[in-house]
């Protein structure tokens, strides 16, 4: 049987081989399994997340090591992630009590209105690479937890890292029919999609490939579609004294996960006074970030990228800039060719017209030097993107006009881009996502409401329009 290959992108050693699968055989057996689920209690749903919480709990450090090696990330960030996966199950239950409790009124002539919610049925996700566990699992809960049954195909980067999370589920009683790991590649993940079997499909994942979903979906509109697709972020600087926390916070937005977060900086857009010495100071605060394999000490900050492919996109694109008439301010170092360990870059584009809207995703920084706040505002929405836009600033009322007229799902202030919150909102605008926000708010896509006009006797009577008897 074929297989897929999972490798560590630190040293480049074999993680793991997996069984490619069927996207026939998990739709199947899904459909099979999921109206019992379904027809279950919600507090036994609920009971059974709660035993999925603490088998990965007890898992932990296994947990957390797998994802270290086979995403490249620091075991520390790892052990973050393992933490977010298990407190995912706590917000989904209040996030289900909250967005999708029933809910009772009165009628006319004595009757009642009621609101419930139905699961959608068969619901596919599609997982990224650079939160393997949490961001898949971020559907995946709330999805069982509303009565559905979930095939999910992880990204081919890191299917060693699915498996363990489908492991944890299944171990914690949530029946084999119920969640089906599909592996496989970009064929699987088309014949996922494309499968009439399922009731929708739940997306984290680049713009090219959700783009594509949205058309492959565009006469199906019975199926449910949540698209999260990334980010061009900007980040601005402005009527800040303390340049030393501005950069801090412009070095976490840029470069955690290097560069491997939706919603990482990929622009920062400062005000000219400030330029000079805030780009100093995020440059010796590069020169001092450790880059390195998971488990090395001292911990690094950051770890490779995803693989070489993806290093070497990086390169070409930075190169890209420069030849476009971009001034380096860091070159994208890369120490070993053999390995994708990429030292962070930044890239003065302020004079560059005709910049790519793309997603670098991975550590490098676009530089865009402003004298006009309003203008720096129409920078900042200069993107079809609109996931995450954050302000530094010392000035309440500069933050007022940021947050009324940047265009983005996520409106930060004097805090990162990144470090989004699971008991709020995660979502975008633009070619950020289709108004289907995760985290708190996908109990909205898991369920659909159903109103119903209830008496508990029939009584009906036409009162006008009728002939005489």
């Amino acid at each position: 049987m074929a297989e897929l290959l999972s490798f560590e992108p630190a040293t480049g050693a074999e993680l793991a081989r997996l069984t490619i699968g069927n996207a026939d055989d998990e739709v199947a057996a899904a459909r099979a399994g999921w109206a019992d689920w379904a027809a279950r209690p919600l507090a036994f749903r609920i009971e059974t997340m709660r035993r999925f919480a603490n088998v990965v709990r007890q898992r932990h450090e296994a947990f957390a090591d797998l994802i270290a090696r086979e995403t490249g990330k620091p075991v520390w960030e790892a052990r973050t992630e393992v933490d977010s996966v298990i407190a995912k199950v706590d917000i989904s239950i209040a996030a289900y009590a909250d967005r999708t409790a029933q809910r009772r009124m009165d009628g006319q002539m004595g009757t009642r209105i009621a609101v419930r919610h139905k699961p959608h049925g068969v619901l596919a996700v599609l997982g990224p690479y650079n939160f393997p566990a949490h961001l898949p699992n971020g559907h995946i809960v709330p999805a069982l937890i509303a009565g559905n049954a979930v095939v999910f195909k992880p990204s081919e980067k890191t299917p060693a890292t699915g498996a363990f999370l489908v492991e944890c589920l299944h171990v914690a009683g949530v029946p084999d029919a119920c969640v089906r790991l599909l592996i496989g590649g970009a064929d699987e993940g088309r014949a996922l999609a494309e499968h009439r079997g399922i009731d929708g499909l739940l997306f984290t994942g680049s713009a090219r490939t959700g783009l594509a979903l949205n058309r492959l979906f565009a006469d199906r509109p019975e199926k449910m579609l949540a698209l999260e697709m990334g980010g061009n972020n900007p980040i601005l600087v402005w009527d800040t004294p303390d340049i030393h926390t501005a950069a801090v916070l412009v070095v976490q937005s840029a470069f955690t996960s290097a560069g491997q977060r939706c919603t990482a900086a990929r622009r920062l857009i400062v005000q000219d006074r400030l330029h000079d010495a805030l780009v100093a100071e995020v440059d010796k605060l590069i020169d001092r970030l450790v880059v390195g394999a998971p488990h090395d000490t001292p911990q690094p900050f950051m770890g490779p990228v995803i693989d070489n492919e993806a290093a070497d996109q990086l390169t070409e694109g930075f190169l890209d800039l420069l030849m476009r008439g971009g001034r380096p301010i860091r070159h994208l170092e890369r120490p070993d060719p053999a390995l994708p360990f990429l030292r962070p870059a930044m890239i003065d584009v302020t004079g560059v017209a005709d910049r790519p809207d793309v997603e670098m995703f991975g550590p490098v920084l676009q530089v865009i030097r402003s004298d006009d706040f309003d203008a720096a505002i129409a920078e900042a929405n200069n993107t079809r993107y609109g996931l995450s836009a954050s302000l530094v600033s010392q000035t309440p009322a500069l933050y007022d006009r940021f947050w009324a007229n940047v265009r983005a799902g996520i409106v930060n202030w004097n805090r990162p881009t990144n470090g989004a919150a699971s008991n709020a909102p995660f979502g975008g605008v633009g070619w950020s996502g289709n108004h289907r926000p995760s985290a708190y708010y996908a109990a909205d896509y898991c369920a659909y409401p159903v109103a119903s006009n209830e008496a508990d006797a029939a009584r009906a009577a036409i009162g006008i329009g009728l002939r005489d008897a």
